[in-house]
């Protein structure tokens, strides 16, 4: 009975933790789906409100405009220079402090956007007339900040990409010095000569085979756009073999 008891209260156990785990897990992708579901609704939001000030900028005229235009390039340059950072912060982590600069400067933007849809609403365009500069002057001041930011970390990436390519660029430089230096004694040319001081016959198959060799680098490749195996080790080719075998019948009757 004790052995049994045992066994129940396991198996009550595993149960208790499959399902906490069960509606843990759930709980946590409800949350994830939540969220995604929220910045895309927030994306989709922010992407009305930019087609909508847009309208208001090129369709009606006075003071209206002039918020809308001043809401809009807000907007732009602090979306363009969020897109800038976090595509470099994905690259590394040089630019989470400017990214976290991006994001105070943003909750300043938020104040000063709803200070600007107030003025939208005010019936007095003396009032308008008057606030209109100010807060014009509190977003240039903020666009200079998101813009200084955006062009100063393109000239980083831009100066990243320029220095890695030229690092590239004189390595391939320094492996094609490398693969044009090759040994005297292991070139074709050297084994050809090699062979000829031992023996006249050889040598002229070398040459021979050094030419035929010399045609198939010119245009033969193994079908992927890369040298064969035979071109990179130096080996006869086979249509040398071929060439020396028809040559050996003729040089019978010509030597009688």
């Amino acid at each position: 009975m004790d052995v049994f008891g045992v066994m129940i209260g396991l198996v009550l156990l595993f149960g208790i933790a499959a399902v906490v785990l069960a509606v843990v897990g759930t709980v946590k992708a409800a949350k994830a789906v939540g969220a995604r579901i929220e910045k895309h609704e927030a994306n989709a939001r922010r992407a009305v409100e930019t087609a909508t000030l847009k309208a208001k900028k090129y369709t009606k005229v006075g003071p209206p405009a002039q918020i809308a235009a001043v809401r809009l390039s807000l907007r732009t340059s602090l979306d363009g220079t969020r897109q800038v950072l976090e595509g470099g912060t994905a690259q590394g982590d040089h630019l989470s402090e400017a990214l976290g600069l991006l994001t105070r400067l943003d909750a300043h933007a938020a104040e000063l956007d709803g200070e600007l849809r107030m003025l939208e609403r005010e019936p007095d365009t003396a009032r308008i007339a008057a606030k209109l500069p100010q807060l014009r002057e509190r977003a240039e001041r903020i666009t200079h900040s998101a813009e200084t930011m955006r062009w100063a970390a393109q000239d980083r990436m831009h100066r990243f990409a320029d220095d890695e390519l030229s690092r590239l660029t004189q390595e391939c430089e320094n492996e094609a010095g490398a693969l044009r230096h090759w040994d005297a004694s292991g070139s074709p040319a050297g084994s050809g000569a090699g062979v000829g001081a031992g023996s006249g016959s050889a040598g002229s198959a070398g040459s021979a085979g050094g030419a035929a060799a010399g045609g198939a680098r010119a245009g033969l490749t193994d079908g992927k756009g890369r040298p064969s195996a035979e071109e990179l080790l130096g080996l006869a080719d086979p249509l040398a073999k071929l060439a020396q075998r028809l040559r050996k019948p003729s040089a019978g009757p010509s030597a009688g």
